[in-house]
Order: structure tokens, then sequence, then C-alpha cells
């Protein structure tokens, strides 16, 4: 059942709690084991993933079926419906839109002085992203990561994801790897799957950047190469907030607490309302429909652990409450969103208004999916192009220019006792003198 809290000291207390819900007290004994995985990967490869693969997915493949082939490809469209591969057709196509748009530009600019000073972005060479198996499939996952690597420029992706109990991989996630404009992919998962693409085997390329969410010794292993590539974030379970005020439709706010917890028994749902009314409703209707859900069990869990309603007096006050858990979907069920969103400084995502549940950011809207969990959108951002870009400083000096500058940076590098610092500008303004 989704308890009700009516005191805002308990509240912070719980959100709290609830933020810091992924601190396993096994992740040292756990850290171990993904060590041991990635020393494994890196030293004898191929065998290695070969290996992990039989023991964790108990599934026997060989180094030539380690990439998925042509042929399972091209099955992968006969097992989808026509309607299934337009919706992920014009998800891409959302995704690509959106994406387009924050695509960072070079730029230069030229000073009175003769100094040019400037940015200049390029994309990484090459992405591996991670597709989750297990509970369920994601294909929505495999635009999310793909299509803005694609828009940044990424000449080359990769993708992992596990093979199934049945020994082959979604149809769906292979549909929509294509559509997004993947075809090189690998049926490895895992912290196995993780240190092949930070360190390459026989099969699997290195690669630069590494995105995409999974279980704990996948997270473990992303924070164990992060350095030898870079990552993205280091995602924890699924989260939302909602806000909401008497205009809100208990229905819909029930199902879309329901729509986060039937992720993972650590997902967390959390309602913040001015309506001690629509709390009580809520908490009836969450009840209602969990009775008969189709992932009952987990889901119950969720809500039972990382579920709470809480009444409070004023919606500034659900906004500073909301900040201080920074959720990675927030949901803002009010009469006027708009004015609430000032009020609001962390979140992943913010969706405003009765019309616009956190599913429709979950598959078609555009704005990525992949966002800061845990409370790490207090400085961490969704993912996006820039994920997959980097950037390159750019300065030009003239030799007056230079000279103008010339006896600050001397009195710098005296302070610092760096002489040659200083020398390699003292000689090349004497020269023009001269």
């Amino acid at each position: 059942m989704l308890r009700i809290i009516n005191q805002l000291d308990d509240a912070k207390a719980e959100l709290q709690r609830i933020c810091d819900r992924t601190h396993d007290t096994q992740v040292t004994e756990k850290e171990a084991t993904v060590r041991e995985i990635i020393e494994a990967v890196r030293q004898k490869g191929d065998e290695a993933l070969l290996h992990f693969t039989q023991k964790f997915d108990r599934q026997i493949l060989t180094r030539a079926t380690l990439r998925v082939d042509g042929a399972q490809l091209d099955a992968a469209y006969q097992q989808v419906s026509q309607g299934l591969l337009k919706s992920i057709q014009k998800a891409c196509l959302n995704i690509e839109a959106f994406h387009k748009q924050r695509v960072p530009s070079s730029w230069v600019t030229f000073e009175d002085n003769g100094v040019v000073l400037g940015k200049r972005y390029t994309p990484v060479e090459k992405a591996g992203i991670y597709v989750p198996g297990g509970r369920a499939s994601y294909p929505s996952t495999v635009m999310m990561n793909a299509i803005p690597a694609r828009v940044a420029g990424v000449s080359r992706i990769v993708m992992m994801t596990p093979i199934g109990p049945d020994g082959k991989i979604s149809p769906a996630v292979l549909v929509a790897a294509q559509e997004a404009g993947i075809e090189e992919i690998y049926q490895v998962g895992g912290a196995q799957a993780i240190a092949a693409l930070a360190y390459g085997t026989e099969t699997v390329p290195a690669v630069n950047v590494i995105t995409g969410p999974g279980n704990v010794y996948v997270t473990l292993a992303k924070k164990q190469v992060y350095g030898k590539v870079g990552i993205d974030s280091l995602a924890g379970p699924s989260e939302v907030l909602v806000i909401a005020d008497s205009t809100a439709n208990p229905v819909h706010v029930a199902t879309d607490l329901l729509a986060q917890a039937e992720h993972d028994p650590m997902a967390a749902a959390v309602l913040i309302t001015t309506d001690s009314a629509l709390a009580e409703a809520v908490v009836q209707e969450v009840d209602k429909q969990l009775a008969e859900h189709p992932r009952q069990t987990l889901t119950e869990k969720a809500i039972a652990h990382y579920g709470v309603a809480i009444v409070v007096k004023t919606l500034e006050t659900a906004a500073q409450l909301s900040d201080i858990f920074a959720p990675e979907h927030l949901e803002l069920e009010v009469a006027e969103p708009w004015d609430l969103l000032p009020h609001i400084n962390q979140a992943g995502a913010i969706f405003l208004g009765h019309d616009t549940p956190e599913a429709v950011g979950d598959y078609l809207a555009g704005p990525n999916h992949t966002l800061p969990t845990s409370g790490a959108a207090r400085y961490a951002s969704p993912l996006s192009t820039e994920t997959f870009m980097k950037h390159t400083s750019l300065v030009q000096y003239t030799r007056n220019a230079l000279a103008d500058v010339a006896a600050d940076i001397d009195v710098l590098t005296r302070a610092e006792g760096l002489p040659s610092h200083g020398e390699s500008v003292r000689l090349r303004v004497e020269e023009g003198l001269g």
C-alpha cells in the first residue's frame, strides 16, 4: 500500500531514505566480482566472453556467433507486427528531430588585438551502447542511445545486449537497432560486455564512450572502466515524482506511479499533493490497479518499499521537496504547470500538465529517456548528442598580442615557480622587438 505522510520533517527523511536506496551493503563483494570479470576479459578476450555467457546466461556461443549476423537481423523484421514497426519508425523520427536541435556548433572569435579564440566540437570515433535484457524488451533504450550518437556524427556504433533464455534476442530490439542505424550487434551482456567495449577483444572493438543502463553489475563495470573510456552515467533504478493539486485525476496519478513501479522492485513512486482527499483516492486506486497488474509481485514490492504520498500545504513546498529528491522524472499534474515550473530546479525531465504522462517521454516525444537518477539531477543532465562529442579549445596570438600579456604571464609563472613558461613568452617578444 502507498503510505501517506503529513509531516514535513517526516517527508524529508522519507525522501532521503528513498534517494539512498541504491546504497547496497554487498556492493564491495559485487565490485570484486566485477573486477575479476573485467580482468578476465582484458586477458582472455573472446574466450572470457564465451565463458561468462555460458556461466551467467546459460547459452553456448562460439567466436563466430558472438556477433548477430545478417540473417538474424533480416528475420527480426518478419517477427514484428507492422504496427510495431511503424511506431518504432515514428519514434526514431521524433528522437532524431529533437536531438538535431542540440548538436553543438564550433565557434571562433576574432579580437581587435589579433587574438583568435574558439571551440571545436568533434564526435568520438566509436561508441558502445548497452541494452539490457531480463525482465522486458527495450527497443526504446536502443533508439534513445543510438540516435543521439548517430546525430552527433559517430562513425561506428557498437551495441551489446544479452542473449535471452530462449537463445534469441528480442526481434523488437533488433528492428529498433536497424531503424536507428546500427547493424553491429553482439549478443553479450553483463559486466563482461562493458569490459569488452572498454578494452576490446579479438571480435569486439574497443570504443571511446559507453552508454546505456543495466543491472548493478553493469553499473559497477561502467564505474570501473571510466577513465579508460567515457560513460554517460551510473544509472540507478527508475523513479517518478508527481506533484498534483485538486485538479488532478487520481486514476491517472495512480497509473503514472505504477508505470514506474512496474520497472523494478527498487523503483520509486512518489506523490506530493496539496489535496489530502486526492492522496487518499490515489492510495485506493493504486491498490485497485495492483490487484490485477500483470507484473504484480515486483510492482507491489516497489510500492511497499519506495512508494509514498506526501501531503503539503502549498505547491511551493511541494517544489522544495521535489528539489530535495531531484527526481529522474517529474510530473506537474497541476492546474497551472508553467507557473510552478520556475520553482523547480532539480529534475531529469519535467512533464507539464494533466495530459503529459511520463510514458510519452519514455517512448515517443523525442527528448531522451536516459536520465540522471538517485539525486544525480542536481549536477547531471539527460543523455544527448553532447555525450558522444568532445570539444577542443582553439587559441591563436599574434606577436603584438603576445607582447601585451607578456608581463602578466611572467608574474604568474614566477609565482608558480615555472620559469620556462615565462621564458617561452619572453623569447618570442624579444625577437619581435629585435
